[in-house]
């Protein structure tokens, strides 16, 4: 059975400024009531992808598709309200003299009763009746998205374009406006493609996530897949601390205070960096001591000395410095447990959480056993 036709299709999209390509071979497909997040540090090439997908940057190559209609390509450029694109920016661009109500039906055609009726729908779904006759001035942060969000879905648009929609909001609304916006887009079918440089944001928004650097997708995939499969080093980094713990190649195999780990595919000498996340770092409170220990079931233990713990409210952060090369590691710990410096604790990985990488550069993830 072949495979539902996207709601936007765009491959190898290229912009160049200057002679260098700020966006470089960009490719992206999303189906109806898809969240797709394009996410990556400033200056990566995000926002000019978006500026792409609506019209308003011309690509140097490459070509764009909405519903298998092609707005973009080598002889075509569809202005941008000719897309059925929808656009959400960070500063929410309401007209500051038009009620909320005008300000949601500015992009609406047709009969006039219709007009009334569909804004009437959008501002009930967003829990902004009340309002309907307000000016965006009298509105809280999280109020004004909500129109914004509305004004945006009002055409019924079969892409929504946000870029970083929710940066202005305080943390403490963030969340919930957010998730509301996540199921107003689902109940519409809209395929949105949202800009974003916070990881969390990314992860609690997309259905498909593309990682960018440098302006290339380096990754692109599920949130889960993201995060426990990384494809290097600065790609497990950007979605959280990490811990690096480094090693030469002896016999397919690397030596460390946690034993011996298997290194397929590097040959002898190759130095590389085993990353493993705090959370993932175990303490053994069931030992203690300084006497060598037997090999447990997630690998030999290793021993290492307290240097600093820090209280994160839900859990602890437990920094220590390794008896075997004097390294510095950082475990998670729940709750408050905040032990002494120089305290020596025997320390615990799991292994099935262990990605290793050659240390000279970005590599494709390798097993560890």
């Amino acid at each position: 059975m072949p495979s539902p036709q996207p709601r936007l299709d765009a491959q190898g999209l290229v912009r160049r400024f200057g002679g260098r390509a700020v966006v470089d071979d960009v490719s992206i497909r999303i189906a109806a009531g898809e969240i797709f997040c394009l996410l990556g540090p400033s200056g990566c090439g995000k926002s000019t992808t978006l500026r792409m997908l609506a019209g308003v940057e011309t690509p140097d190559e490459g070509t764009i598709r909405v519903d298998g209609d092609e707005v973009e390509g080598p002889n075509v450029s569809v202005p941008p309200e000719g897309r059925s694109v929808g656009l959400m920016f960070q500063d929410f661009a309401l007209f500051p003299h038009m009620s909320v109500a005008d300000n949601v039906g500015f992009g609406l055609s047709g009969p006039r009763s219709e007009k009334r009726a569909r804004v009437g729908e959008l501002l009930e779904r967003v829990h902004l009746s009340r309002h309907i006759d307000s000016y965006p001035h009298e509105l809280s942060g999280g109020e004004q998205q909500r129109v914004a969000l509305a004004r945006a879905l009002a055409p019924r648009p079969l892409v929504m374009l946000m870029d970083e929609p929710f940066s202005g909001l305080d943390n403490r609304l963030r969340d919930g406006i957010r998730d509301e916006t996540l199921g107003l887009l689902k109940e519409e079918g809209t395929a949105v493609v949202m800009v974003t440089h916070e990881p969390e944001e990314a992860m609690r928004m997309g259905d498909q996530i593309a990682l960018m650097r440098d302006g290339r997708i380096v990754q692109q995939g599920a949130p889960y897949n993201l995060y426990n499969s990384p494809v290097d080093k600065a790609a497990a980094a950007f979605f959280s601390d990490i811990n690096v713990i480094r090693g030469t190649v002896r016999g397919g195999l690397t030596q460390t205070a946690f034993g011996d780990f298997l290194a397929p595919g590097y040959s002898d000498g190759t130095e590389v960096e085993i990353v493993i996340r705090p959370q993932h770092l175990k303490l053994d409170f069931h030992r203690s001591g300084l006497a060598p220990l037997p090999t447990a079931e997630n690998g030999v233990p290793a021993l290492g000395w307290v240097r600093r713990a820090r209280y994160l409210g839900r859990e602890s952060l437990v920094e220590f410095e390794m008896e075997f090369d004097g390294s510095r590691l950082q475990a998670v710990v729940p709750s408050v447990f905040l032990p002494r410096p120089n305290t020596p604790f025997w320390l615990l990985l799991r292994r099935e959480r262990c990605h290793v990488f050659a240390a000279d550069g970005p590599a494709g993830l390798r097993p560890t056993t």
